[in-house]
Formats: structure tokens, C-alpha cells, sequence
């Protein structure tokens, strides 16, 4: 992966999730289950992965460290960030709407970093530019996001055209208490599942540094994550009804899912944390964003307010803040030479021999 490589692969991510978010809340307006739903697509997701793994991977040497203890570790990350995460989202998704879920998920920057720091994955000096344009993203984001929870604003005159069987009338809804429960319910799950997520992508940096062969690790995921979805389909849906696809938009969002976002872009994350560390990719949420709002206004007939575009610009301004600040410390580190004896350091500057940086 080249210097270009991460960027283009965290946008081909950001658009995949876009979709998933919008075929997501389609099929819950259609009448879909969640929790059926996540199955499928998980199962989907391990049928494609696991292939991919044995294939590509068979000459691959096991790690040293692989054992039980790291086959457990890899099913638990599972039931956090993909198990738990995906069902949690999913009945957040239906008590909201996409609009929203791509906003709440724009705390995913700020959750990230927090983690990062607490965990000594990333660091902060708040002393140079970079580290206050961090600090600066972090309160631009929250205060995006509160825009967008707390200000509606009159509503933006659009033309947009509505699937048939598949958008949800949010005008009769208004006076409803119900449904008001309902989007605090949901907007309180939706934040719920952008720690869990965040967490998820610090940990799972942890846990590559030990288990570098990515496909391996991922369709170890995947498959946990089929399994424990399956249990908790099966507790909460006995209706059999809501088991059958057909040929119908429930199959074409699960097949994406399942393809796309579980075997395309979660393989693709793992390659950009690898490389660029856990708070590269969750910069640029914000894209996602935007994206889900233009297609939720077009294709779900979600209303589009005056508040959603202040918060969107806040929470683009964050995005871009945070890069500007990763790329000055990228130049930093490749400029200025990490010492670790000053005293060696100011013999080598006496003989005019230039400081080396160790090795690491």
C-alpha cells in the first residue's frame, strides 16, 4: 500500500458504509427484522472471508503467539465491535433515521482518539500546532454533532424521489410521543455503538501487532460474529416469515452488507489501522456523512434542515483539521531524528557525524 494507498481505501470505505446505512434503513422500513438481518449479512460476510483466507493465506505461517488465549481474544473483539455493535446499530437505525445515524457516528474521531491516548496507541502534545488542532477537531466535531442532535432549523425545499414499499413518512410522525421515546432511544443507542466501535478499532490495533495475517483474522471475526448473531436471531425472532428473502431489496442489502462492508471494507480497515494507525480511518467519518444525508433526502425522503448543514460543515472542518495535524506530525517524525541519549547525541554533533535514528 503506497503513500496514496490509505486515502483511497479509507474513501472506498467511507462510501460502502454510506450504502450499508441507507439499504439498512430501507429494509427496516420495509418491515425487516435487525436482528435477522445482521445474521445474514454476517454469515454472508464469513462464507466469503474464510475462503479468501485459506486461499491466500495457506502458506502463511501461523504467529508464534497464535493459541486459544488468541483465538478468545479475537471472538470477544468480535462480540464488541461487530456482534453487539451491528445489533445495537441496527435497532437504533429503526427508531431513527439515517440522517442521524450518520451524524452520531461522526463522534467516532473524538471516541477513537480518546481510547488511542488512554491506551498509548496515539499521543498528544498540546504544546505544538498539531497536537491543538487535535484537541480543536475533538470540540468542532461535539459541537457538530450537538447542532445536529439539539437545532433542527426550517426545512431545506428539495425534490427528491422516494422508492415505493421502502421510505417512511416522517410528517405523521411529528406530534407522536411514542415516536419522540423512540428517536431519544435510538439517538442514545447510536452513541452507545460509536464507543463500542471505537474501542473495537483501537483494540483490534492492539491485537494485530500480535496477529499480522489480516484475512485470517478477519474471517476469524467474521465467522465468530455469524455464530453469535445466529444465537441472537434465533432469541428474539422465532417467526419464520421473517427469515425469507426472496427477490426483493432484503436480499440485495444483505448481500451487499455481507459483501461490501464485511468482507470488502472491514479487510480494507484492517490494512489502513496496520498502516496509519486506529485514528486515521475514524477521521473520516464525515464523508459518510455527507454522503447518507444526500441519499437520505433522495432515496428515503428524510427532511433536510438548516441544522443539518451547519453541523455538517463543522463536522467537515473537524475532518480536515485532524489530517492537517496527522500530516504535520508525519513531517515532524521524518524530519527530526528520535534521540534517546542526549549525551551521545551532542558527541556526534561535536565530530559533525549527523544523529541516526535507532532502530524501533
Amino acid at each position: 500500500m503506497g503513500e496514496l494507498g490509505p486515502y483511497l481505501a479509507v474513501f472506498i470505505i467511507q462510501l460502502i458504509y454510506s450504502g450499508m446505512t441507507l439499504l439498512s434503513k430501507a429494509v427496516f422500513n420495509g418491515g425487516m427484522k435487525t436482528y435477522v438481518f445482521v445474521f445474514y449479512r454476517q454469515l454472508i460476510g464469513a462464507i466469503i472471508m474464510v475462503p479468501l483466507a485459506l486461499i491466500f493465506e495457506r502458506k502463511q505461517a501461523v504467529p508464534v503467539t497464535f493459541s486459544f488465549m488468541t483465538i478468545f481474544k479475537i471472538f470477544m473483539l468480535s462480540l464488541l465491535g461487530l456482534t453487539l455493535t451491528l445489533n445495537v446499530h441496527g435497532v437504533a437505525l429503526s427508531y431513527t433515521s439515517a440522517m442521524l445515524s450518520g451524524a452520531i457516528v461522526n463522534c467516532l474521531p473524538a471516541s477513537t482518539f480518546f481510547f488511542a491516548v488512554l491506551l498509548r496507541v496515539e499521543k498528544v502534545n498540546i504544546r505544538t500546532k498539531s497536537g491543538i488542532s487535535k484537541i480543536g477537531s475533538v470540540l468542532l466535531c461535539m459541537a457538530g454533532v450537538a447542532i445536529l442532535a439539539f437545532y433542527k432549523g426550517p426545512q431545506l425545499r428539495i425534490a427528491r424521489h422516494l422508492p415505493s414499499g421502502y421510505h417512511h413518512n416522517y410528517q405523521q410522525h411529528e406530534d407522536s410521543e411514542s415516536y419522540d421515546k423512540k428517536w431519544i432511544l435510538g439517538s442514545l443507542l447510536l452513541f452507545l455503538t460509536t464507543i463500542t466501535w471505537s474501542l473495537w478499532i483501537v483494540l483490534q490495533a492492539q491485537l494485530l501487532k500480535t496477529y499480522p495475517s489480516k484475512l485470517r483474522f478477519m474471517s476469524i471475526q467474521s465467522l465468530s460474529s455469524a455464530i453469535q448473531s445466529f444465537v441472537i436471531a434465533i432469541a428474539f425472532e422465532r417467526d419464520i416469515e421473517q427469515w425469507k428473502l426472496g427477490w426483493n431489496m432484503r436480499l440485495l442489502a444483505v448481500v451487499y452488507c455481507g459483501t461490501l462492508v464485511t468482507a470488502v471494507a472491514y479487510y480494507l480497515q484492517a490494512l489502513v489501522i496496520e498502516k496509519k494507525g486506529p485514528v486515521f480511518p475514524a477521521t473520516w467519518t464525515p464523508m459518510s456523512f455527507i454522503i447518507a444525508t444526500i441519499g437520505s433526502v433522495l432515496l428515503l425522503g428524510e427532511p433536510l434542515c438548516l441544522g443539518s448543514v451547519f453541523g455538517g460543515i463543522l463536522l467537515v472542518l473537524s475532518l480536515y483539521s485532524v489530517l492537517w495535524a496527522k500530516s504535520k506530525e508525519g513531517i515532524t517524525q521524518n524530519s527530526l531524528p528520535i534521540i534517546q541519549d542526549h549525551k551521545e547525541c551532542a558527541n556526534q554533533v561535536k565530530t559533525e557525524v549527523p544523529c541516526i535514528k535507532p532502530p524501533q
